[in-house]
């Protein structure tokens, strides 16, 4: 999928229309990339948008999921496992394990190891970055930049 999602990005610097089509060529029937790609960072939150309106959406129809925030899993990963794997009956003896395999590139033999995209500079966050952010947040209805990134749903250690 992830040379799917280079094509429509690429696509999308010079037509969202464009990008749309082949996306739904592709198969995303219910993905919108209309929005033109203004910096760098507008690719990973359009995914990020994308997948958090669908959870929404799945959630208030009463879908049996929930979601989860980083930030809470690097904080607390041992409380959040226990979490986690409360909410999918698991066993909690499996929590320490789970742990220990955060320490483990999971995507090592991707083209989104570690070893490949640690060497990249984060993209500087300038106001206009930020703004151009938000109005697509807002387009996809999720938690906005600065607000709390909370959405409904959402499991913690700490209720």
């Amino acid at each position: 999928m992830i040379p799917s999602r280079h094509l429509i990005f690429e696509v999308n610097k010079f037509s969202s229309q464009a990008a749309n089509v082949v996306a739904h060529l592709i198969g995303l029937i219910d993905t919108d990339f209309s929005a033109r790609i203004e910096n760098d960072l507008m690719p990973g939150l359009m995914m990020a948008g994308i997948t958090t309106a669908a959870y929404m959406d799945m959630y208030r129809r009463g879908f049996y999921i929930r979601a989860l925030r980083y930030e809470d899993l690097v904080a607390r990963p041992l409380d959040m496992c226990r979490v986690i794997l409360e909410f999918c009956r698991l066993p909690m003896s499996l929590a320490e394990q789970a742990v220990i395999a955060f320490d483990v590139d999971s995507q090592r033999n991707s083209t989104l190891a570690m070893s490949v995209i640690g060497h990249f500079k984060e993209p500087e966050m300038t106001p206009e970055v930020t703004e151009q952010l938000n109005a697509l947040l807002k387009k996809y209805g999720v938690p906005l930049i600065g607000e709390p990134g909370v959405i409904e749903g959402t499991l913690s250690c700490c209720q």
